[in-house]
């Protein structure tokens, strides 16, 4: 991976939210369970994006709980 380009901003966080989704995350702190969500959130919606343009003509072998 590259460096990251990083700022310090002000957000406001619901502090309950923002802990639960640490622990969920287990992340360190509550920064780096934004960046965790966040990214998250981007390869998320990227599989949706794949999902839409090869969704039922791909064969998948695999394991699914």
């Amino acid at each position: 991976m590259g460096t990251r380009r990083t700022t310090l901003t002000t957000i406001r966080l619901d502090l309950r939210l923002a802990d639960r989704a640490k622990r969920a995350l287990g992340a360190k702190s509550r920064t780096e369970a934004v960046h965790r969500a966040l990214e998250e959130v981007v390869h998320l919606d990227h599989f949706k994006r794949v999902m839409l343009k090869y969704g039922g003509k791909l064969k998948f072998e695999g394991y699914i709980d």
